[in-house]
């Protein structure tokens, strides 16, 4: 396969749809998801063929437990898939939504309008769902998109976006319009990455190796996160029972995503009063339990060595250390976070509302799992990624965030003085 010549025309064939798509009406764009969801549900033993030759892969590949989950699908992962098309189908439509709108002493009446962003490139990696999810926020939005999954998920990702397309092609839009790059050749994302004469920004959704390479060498802007370095926080005040639950979730759900408790805090004040029964709920879960002097006081806690504070796992690990009060765990977020996801655990209103001041990730929580970081739980049905940045989008990122905007001028005749 000619790459360049491969992508360009890819490229080519986006640019082309996404002119379409601009103006593409909701109820047509509604329905294109809608009939992508049944053929995702029709046709799922086929995904599920597709799924365990990629499953064969990661194992032959060596891939962890976690990445190997992150990989699979069952049956109910892909009811999952089809209630998130159903979900982003049955949304408003993002596009032509009046922002703002205001008159000038001038005589002209401005508009604020939501506008489609163009082409986006999507660099994935082995969560084969994100096929399905990334097709149908760009599309809601208006967007072209061109999907670039790992080799892990190849066949699985090629089934789903299967379905995408016939559902395309049930309202009479462009095929072109969500496509899949049809290689596993790495060589295809090197050529996304400078493709500026047709993509107009790339989402990159995977590792840190493939994200910093999409950072450091993208001539197309980004939205991303490095890493999902997620801290909680547990303050003098915080309630046991709650402490225990929203832990074991926040570590064991899904070891794997990227809201996946990574550090946990643990205020001088609790630990003296109350010890860390969830330590020993997490070692009973068998994780691995990489701690301060204070946490390896409970027998099974491994020393933590200086790189484990800051280090995204993305497995049955962690690290977990005490702290000096509230300020000792915004001092250290700060140090070692990713801007992705913190939260508190906390009864007291003034510490949980000084942390929220003072914590500058892109989702915040209180007395909640960090598992929630998610656009789907956020009622968004889906989600493209969470960026970290400040720019444009940051946090979930749903339809609404993959829209740009215009402004749009009507007078009367009206000239300047």
């Amino acid at each position: 396969m000619d790459i360049k010549a491969t992508m360009a025309t890819i490229g080519q064939n986006a640019k082309a749809a996404s002119a379409e798509l601009a103006f593409a009406s909701a109820d047509v764009k509604q329905k294109a998801l809608e009939a992508a969801a049944d053929a995702v549900w029709t046709r799922r033993a086929d995904i599920i063929d597709a799924n365990e030759k990629d499953m064969e892969f990661g194992r032959n590949k060596g891939l962890t437990d976690a990445m190997m989950d992150r990989l699979k699908l069952d049956e109910d992962r892909i009811q999952s898939i089809v209630d998130g098309l159903r979900a982003v189908a049955a949304q408003d439509d993002p596009v032509g939504a009046v922002l703002a709108e205001w008159d000038r002493p001038t005589g002209l009446h401005i508009k604020r309008v939501s506008t489609p962003l163009g082409v986006i490139g999507v660099i994935y990696e082995s969560r084969p769902n994100v096929t399905a999810d990334a097709g149908a926020l760009c599309l809601k939005a208006g967007n072209a998109v061109i999907l670039r999954g790992g080799s892990e998920s190849f066949h699985s990702s090629g089934a789903i976006h299967e379905c995408l397309v016939d559902g395309l092609k049930a309202v009479g839009l462009p095929e072109a319009s969500i496509q899949l790059v049809p290689t596993r050749d790495r060589d295809a994302v090197g050529e996304m990455l400078t493709m500026t004469d047709y993509i107009d920004v790339i989402v990159p959704r995977g590792g840190k190796g493939l994200v910093g390479r999409v950072q450091a060498d993208a001539r197309v802007p980004v939205f991303a996160h490095l890493e999902g370095i997620c801290h909680i926080y547990v303050d003098a005040s915080a309630d046991v029972s709650k402490a225990r639950d929203v832990i074991m979730n926040a570590k064991t759900r899904r070891t794997g995503i990227c809201g996946s408790l990574e550090c946990l805090l643990v205020d001088r004040g609790f630990y003296d009063a109350h010890g860390i029964p969830f330590i020993q709920d997490l070692l009973d879960a068998n994780v691995e339990v990489r701690g301060d002097e204070y946490i390896q006081k409970m027998r099974g806690v491994v020393a933590a060595k200086t790189d484990d504070w800051g280090h995204e796992y993305l497995d049955m690990i962690m690290a977990a250390k005490v702290v000096d009060g509230v300020d000792g765990a915004i001092a250290h977020i700060h140090e070692y976070s990713s801007n992705h996801t913190d939260c508190i655990l906390t009864e007291d209103d003034a510490v949980a509302d000084r942390f929220f001041e003072r914590v500058d990730s892109a989702i915040v929580m209180r007395n909640a799992s960090t598992q929630f970081a998610d656009g789907g739980e956020f009622g968004m049905g889906a989600e493209i990624g969470i960026a970290t940045g400040k720019m444009h989008a940051r946090g979930p990122v749903g339809a609404a965030q993959l829209t740009s905007f215009k402004y749009i001028v009507i007078g009367d005749g009206t000239t300047r003085a």
